[in-house]
């Protein structure tokens, strides 16, 4: 007889698998159940599948009438940050001119975040960013990846990142790490000697710590060129870290050839980029990450496009970009803006928040989707179909989470015990 089941979801209106190569993009079970066993998916199908492995000691949740689906995997963020920065945000609403907004004191960019995370201590700075990942959890994320960029010293760097593994060791969410040195230049520097300390210092000493998994750069005008970012990437690919890249967001100056070429697991923004880099992207099957959450926050002059990046076979996963200038917690909202301002189908979003999301982190072999062997990483929506996701603008969909198997929330609160 087969072991039993620690959980069983049975009666989904929807299952969405988003496993393998369905056609309809998330692989819908109707009328589909669940069982998990020790924090993995044990089996999935119809009620003859899963139904021997109920025992008087299994947990049975009814999802009758509501979709269920993997949880989210939210690809890139910079949820590690002290501050606001929200005079700046009504700042642009209002079109200020940089020189007016410098007029009324108005600081503005990536540098304005550094002040505050260099200062707070590292529990004060797991504080502020607890209480947003905690948003995230309830709204149905089960695995975040989180860069550090707010710092750009040692010590600040450093800091993000041990509050990156503070996060994943309290909460009931998988955080994966980017080391993000290249999210800009400090003041009282040129970009060469901060580069000289990125390559031969920082780089080298995140890879033996152990405290990241990926190296990611910022390659747009003003910032890094696609010449220093082959650098720092290369720094990084000798230090163990894998490369991931903030590239085409604002100008398309080479970024997705240097990411093609490296072999990055991600290309992120794409806003510029044109059809024959997205082409090699596709070709050298990175990830592509367009992120509808700036583009609003922004008000993007040119929001990204799926249907070039689809019709040249590229792999799309959307995330919230969570940081000082996107305030953005929700996965579900999020998804709503892909379909809504940017023409991506429900099917389309789901599978951008789930198994795309996963492979964008190269976690797509455990996570993202409703398989056996991989972790019980599920939602239960108070929805009674996918399209509804994108459809009914509500203050949060998701009925229950699970992580490795346990309930993480119900209701929009965290579990007890989570």
């Amino acid at each position: 007889m087969s072991e039993r089941a620690d959980l069983v979801i049975k009666n989904a209106a929807e299952l969405l698998t988003c496993g393998g190569g369905a056609d309809d993009l998330i692989g819908v079970v109707r009328g589909g159940w669940v069982a998990v066993r020790g924090g993995e998916i044990a089996a999935v199908g119809g009620e003859e599948a899963v139904k021997p492995l109920i025992s008087g000691e299994t947990d049975v949740i009814d999802a009758s009438g509501r979709v269920v689906s993997p949880g989210f995997v939210d690809c890139h963020t910079h949820v590690v940050f002290g501050g606001t920065r929200v005079e700046e945000y009504f700042a642009k609403i209002a079109r200020l001119s940089e020189d007016e907004a410098r007029r009324r004191g108005i600081r503005t960019g990536i540098l304005t975040t550094l002040e505050p995370t260099r200062e707070l201590p590292i529990e004060a700075l797991y504080e502020e960013t607890a209480a947003r990942v905690r948003d995230m959890i309830i709204s149905g994320t089960t695995t975040v990846e989180s860069k550090s960029g707010y710092g750009l010293d040692r010590e600040a760097e450093l800091k993000q990142l041990e509050v990156n593994r503070l996060l994943e060791s309290r909460l009931p969410i998988s955080v994966v790490s980017t080391f993000l040195g290249a999210h800009g230049v400090p003041r009282g520097t040129t970009k060469e000697r901060y580069m000289d300390f990125l390559v031969n210092e920082m780089i080298p000493f995140v890879g033996e710590s152990g405290l990241a998994e990926f190296c990611d750069a910022w390659c747009d005008e003003g910032y890094y060129t696609a010449s220093e970012c082959r650098v720092i990437l290369e720094a990084g690919l000798n230090a163990g870290l894998r490369p991931k890249l903030h590239e085409g967001g604002y100008s398309y100056i080479g970024g997705a050839e240097v990411a093609a070429e490296l072999g990055a697991v991600s290309a992120d923004h794409l806003n510029y980029d044109p059809r024959g880099s997205l082409r090699k992207l596709a070709e050298a099957g990175v990830v592509g990450v367009p992120l509808p959450g700036i583009d609003f926050a922004v008000g993007h002059r040119l929001p990204f496009d799926p249907a070039p990046m689809i019709e040249e076979g590229l792999e799309l996963a959307i995330a919230t970009n969570c940081c000082p200038g996107c305030w953005c917690t929700s996965m579900p909202f999020i998804m709503i803006l892909a379909c809504r301002r940017h023409g991506m189908s429900s099917e389309r979003a789901i599978r951008a928040s789930t198994i795309a999301g996963a492979r964008a982190l190269g976690r797509e072999g455990k996570i993202g989707s409703i398989e056996p062997g991989k972790n019980a990483d599920i939602l239960i929506w108070n929805l009674e179909r996918h399209e509804d996701i994108a459809y009914h603008y509500m203050t949060n969909p998701i009925g229950v989470v699970i992580k490795d198997g346990r309930v993480a929330a119900r209701d929009s609160r965290l579990a007890r015990n989570a």
